[in-house]
């Protein structure tokens, strides 16, 4: 099993707007790619929320087949899609992991 993790810090100023859009709109079209099995969003703690919070959102897949084809088909539209909307008030950053245990 692996965990695609994109870890973003949010302005505060479209905190609760940004928020609502990943849980509404955005985290439903990454599922709905077919590509992933489940997902989880958590809030990142003790780190300096002074300029915003952060937060990570782990989608897992069950292939690596699975994983490319979302990051080769997928990916760059909706990747492009947030930056339109949000800019630079949201920073994030991407890992793959796999689960050993």
């Amino acid at each position: 099993m692996y965990i695609y993790n994109i870890t973003t810090k949010v302005d505060w100023s479209i905190h609760e707007e940004w928020r609502a859009w990943m849980e509404e709109t955005h985290m439903p079209a990454v599922l709905g790619t077919g590509c992933f099995d489940k997902h989880q969003f958590v809030r990142v703690l003790d780190i300096d929320e002074t300029e915003g919070p952060t937060y990570a959102i782990q989608y897992y897949t069950s292939t690596m087949a699975r994983y490319n084809h979302y990051i080769n088909a997928h990916a760059p539209v909706l990747r492009e899609a947030t930056h339109v909307k949000w800019g630079e008030r949201v920073i994030s950053f991407r890992s793959l992991m796999e689960i050993v245990d």
